[in-house]
């Protein structure tokens, strides 16, 4: 087996800080070659899959799927084979050997220079492997886990991190602080609440491996891996975790003077299911408490009589079967054609508020999100230019964004930079709702389940397709006049749609 190499989470250059690991595309034991995807992950807006910068034999996983990782820990470990063409100058190349310049390099004697990194420079998915610069900073190695902080040369803070990459291996343990990634292996291990264990060769690389057995207080050298060379995996550790025998804690009277012993309490505590809030779900959870927080919002709400839409609905779709094949225009498409003319005539709402120069920012252009329920949680995807498309081209935007939020592909740019959020939990069988502002808009309308109800029409009472909608807004930018006056233009166009054709 060749040197052990780790890789290191890169840089998403999302601005993101972990990513939560979907599933492993390369399992233990298997070839990977370069560039190829080893791992998908889901971060705070998309799913992304993450390739390699070095080919050869996966050693190890440095965490299960369903596992956060921080940008920068370790995430798997590759055996990489001498002849792979991998090792260049200045990436884990002999010492002294000369670079694509003539001149001698290695990782020691160019530490802070640029450095060459061949065919796999660019790492980040979605955006290929296109044919790299010859040389290129050190700086932008940080993406590939090949460097420590960008512009400095020095090892990355994390144990294992980027900085433990190719390259790296030249230094001295005295140059970095540290033993050198080859002596990692052999180092001692010493375990949770013990001094140093007896001295002997230790073989396991992972810094999560270690961290594991110290935790549970393990002695890594009493171990046999099943990795390659006896290299103990993190798999393992947590067999060795299951086996050893099981203490259950001591029964404690309460402190608070009930009575109840503390083993009660602990059997109860196990009963908890506790979700991590992490990924979409921490994101979306730091941003509605952010909108509570600095948002002074108030809602309104109406019910309307949706009977005629549902109708023109039908005749428009009737319309076009007589046509070109087209998709039938959906009512969330129309429910966003009516938002947008309103927005034309009520601009406040479709507004920021720039809280350091204490300043309404009014935007003109209408940028539509819209609440998309996922397997993987609510998101909220972007139409841009809304107020620029007609109900059909609306309806195919809507479309193709829901399925990218099904599949998990939505992008960034996709899931940022709305100016105004129309929610339809209507779809959940329920009536109303008072929703929370997508911050930093200034509003957001919410529509229910459209249900046939007894209405007053006229002097007579009649059966009729009603719907509720209510409408969320930031009290600083308008006024109850403004945000009624909004709403009941919405409404009048869902009850009589014709007079959306005044605006058109």
């Amino acid at each position: 087996m060749g040197e052990v190499r780790e890789f290191a989470l890169p840089d998403l250059g999302e601005g993101l800080t972990e990513a939560t690991i979907v599933r492993w595309l390369v399992p233990v034991g298997d070839t990977v070659r370069v560039d190829e995807p080893v791992v998908e992950v889901e971060t705070a807006k998309a799913l992304v899959e993450v390739p390699c910068p070095f080919a050869g034999v996966v050693t190890s996983h440095a965490a299960d799927e369903g596992a956060e990782v921080a940008v920068g820990a370790p995430l798997v470990t590759v055996a990489v084979s001498p002849d792979d063409g991998v090792s260049r100058p200045g990436v884990g190349g002999s010492a002294g050997a000369p670079d694509e310049r003539g001149g001698p390099g290695s990782g020691a004697d160019r530490a802070g220079e640029a450095e060459h990194v061949g065919g796999s420079g660019n790492v980040l998915v979605g955006y290929g492997t296109a044919q790299a610069p010859a040389r290129r900073p050190r700086a932008a190695l940080r993406l590939s886990g090949l460097s420590g902080p960008a512009g400095t040369g020095a090892p990355d803070a994390h144990p294992g991190g980027p900085g433990a990459g190719a390259g790296e291996e030249s230094r001295s343990g005295a140059d970095r602080g540290a033993p050198a990634r080859g002596a990692d292996r052999t180092a001692p291990e010493h375990p949770a609440g013990g001094g140093p264990a007896a001295a002997g060769p230790v073989p396991v690389i992972s810094p999560l491996v270690r961290r594991l057995a110290r935790e549970h207080g393990l002695d890594l050298r009493a171990m046999t891996g099943s990795g390659p060379d006896g290299l103990i995996l993190r798999a393992d550790v947590e067999r060795a975790v299951h086996a050893a025998p099981q203490v259950p804690p001591p029964e404690t009277p309460a402190p608070d003077g009930t009575g109840q012993p503390g083993g009660v309490r602990a059997a109860a505590a196990r009963r908890e299911r506790r979700i991590p809030l992490r990924g979409r779900r921490g994101t979306a959870a730091d941003r509605l408490a952010r909108s509570r927080a600095e948002i002074p919002d108030a809602s309104c709400w109406v019910d309307a009589d949706a009977t005629e839409l549902l109708a023109a609905r039908k005749e428009m779709n009737a319309a076009a079967d007589s046509g070109p094949a087209a998709p039938p225009i959906s009512l969330l498409a129309l429910l966003g054609r009516l938002c947008t003319a309103a927005l034309a005539r009520f601009p406040e709402l479709n507004s920021t508020v720039d809280t350091e120069a204490r300043e309404i920012v009014v935007l003109p252009e209408v940028h539509l999100g819209f609440a998309a329920q996922t397997d993987r949680g609510l998101v909220v995807p972007v139409v841009r230019d809304a107020h620029t498309l007609s109900a059909e081209q609306l309806t195919a935007e809507l479309a193709r964004l829901t399925e990218a939020a099904r599949a998990g592909t939505l992008t960034p740019g996709e899931l940022t930079g709305g100016t105004f959020t129309l929610n339809n939990y209507g779809v959940f069988g329920v009536d109303g709702s008072t929703p929370i502002i997508n911050h930093p808009e200034a509003a957001m309308l919410g529509v229910g389940r459209i249900a046939r109800k007894p209405w007053v029409v006229g002097d007579a009472l009649a059966v009729r397709s009603v719907v509720q909608l209510s409408l969320t807004f930031d009290h600083r930018v308008c006024d109850g006049g403004t945000a009624g006056g909004f709403l009941r233009h919405v409404a009048d166009c869902v009850e009589r749609p014709a007079r959306l054709l005044r605006t058109l």
